[in-house]
């Protein structure tokens, strides 16, 4: 035992000063190599024409954007999601783009039974599975501890986790006849922890260590590729923000927004797009820009210099805001309010809602919401105040 120590005392202060000179004495070398088995996958690639994909989550975000760069590789293409009224316009755009035949399923990815019963469908009626691309996502924009009704808790990782693994562990025998292959959506978030996303971020980091592990024990049978991207942005469709569908009180963190890089969006089809490309080459991973992978040797061997730098960045925006979307707290503030973060004068956090005896009861004839710029988002009367408990996926 004490010898054990006395090792583990000379590992901890010897190798991790060793490993940066020698990650730093290999990496043009390695940088070489990945280089040129980049060219030779690029011009190598998996040819996809006929070959049969499942695009979970695909009425909106990024699912719909990965749809359409499947359809022009000429594949025969399944769109899944819960609305399906929704896929039926997606579905003619996808023929349009060159999709040899598009069948539409409407499916909750959370429910197995559910995901048995599309997947069968699929392997029916085309007699085979070569991709399977989970996208389904759900964030939220609130801290922790303003969480009043937790019932949001299982929702969050029903949809960021289960909602990947349980279409994946019904199609695995089905892609191993094919040689097939596993595209996940997720985010940088896993191994850069931002303030409001805690669940979320929690959510992803599991999905991303099941699928490395996964990849693992199917020893490259069925290939995984895990796409990770930065920093959500403003919505190019509502222009920055928050859309309220379904009922659903949570903020909608699809991926039909802008990626965000230093201030300038890099557009979301070309996420897509490398994603698609990515999948047909073979790469284990797509990163969406690649250089956040820094954060990761400061998170190990600097963690201190990480924080502070994010607390720094962070700190810039200014007091402390947050949103209520999904805490169980009242949203709602009468008509002429111009945000729901109104601050005391002096005070660097959010003035609490007051208490109120049924605040989902009724309603004004407007309200407002803030968008993630200050902006209000508002909706009619026609549409019922929301409650954590009615939440929905959204996909």
């Amino acid at each position: 035992m004490v010898m054990m120590d006395l090792v583990n005392s000379v590992m901890n202060l010897f190798v991790p000063p060793a490993s940066l000179v020698v990650m730093a004495c290999a990496w043009p070398a390695l940088y070489f190599i990945n280089t040129c088995e980049w060219l030779y996958k690029s011009f190598h690639g998996e040819d996809m024409e006929d070959k049969v994909v499942i695009v979970t989550g695909a009425s909106s975000g990024i699912g719909e954007q990965i749809a359409y760069e499947y359809a022009k590789r000429r594949v025969n293409l399944v769109l899944v999601a819960r609305r399906e009224n929704r896929l039926r316009g997606i579905s003619e755009r996808a023929r349009v783009l060159g999709a040899k035949h598009v069948m539409i399923v409407g499916a909750d990815v959370v429910k197995e039974d559910e995901c048995r019963r599309f997947i069968n469908q699929v392997v029916s009626y085309y007699g085979r599975l070569d991709h399977l691309v989970n996208t389904v996502s759900l964030g939220h924009t609130f801290y922790l501890e303003e969480v009043v009704d937790n019932s949001v808790f299982p929702h969050l990782l029903d949809i960021n986790f289960w909602g990947n693994v349980y279409p994946t562990y019904v199609a695995l025998p089905h892609l191993h006849e094919t040689n097939g292959r596993i595209v996940v959506n997720a985010a940088v978030e896993t191994w850069l922890p931002l303030p409001r996303m805690s669940l979320y971020g929690a959510a992803k980091a599991a999905l991303i260590n099941f699928y490395d592990t996964l990849r693992f024990e199917l020893n490259d049978e069925i290939g995984i590729t895990i796409a990770t991207h930065g920093w959500i942005g403003a919505s190019e469709v509502t222009g920055g923000k928050f859309m309220l569908e379904e009922g659903a009180e949570m903020q909608r963190r699809e991926e039909r927004e802008v990626l965000k890089v230093n201030g300038s969006g890099s557009p979301l089809e070309d996420y897509a797009k490398r994603i698609v490309s990515g999948a047909c080459r073979g790469d284990h991973y797509v990163k969406c820009p690649s250089w956040y992978d820094i954060f990761l040797i400061y998170r190990y061997f600097a963690p201190g210099v990480l924080n502070w730098t994010l607390r720094q960045l962070l700190a810039s925006h200014g007091a402390r805001r947050t949103s209520l979307m999904g805490t169980g707290r009242p949203l709602l503030l009468e008509s002429g309010t111009s945000s729901p973060r109104s601050t005391d004068s002096g005070s660097s956090s959010p003035r609490r809602p007051e208490p109120s005896s049924s605040p989902w009861s009724s309603s004004p004839p407007r309200k407002i919401l803030a968008g993630p710029s200050g902006g209000p988002v508002t909706f009619s009367s026609s549409r019922s105040p929301v409650h954590p408990v009615q939440m929905h996926k959204l996909e």
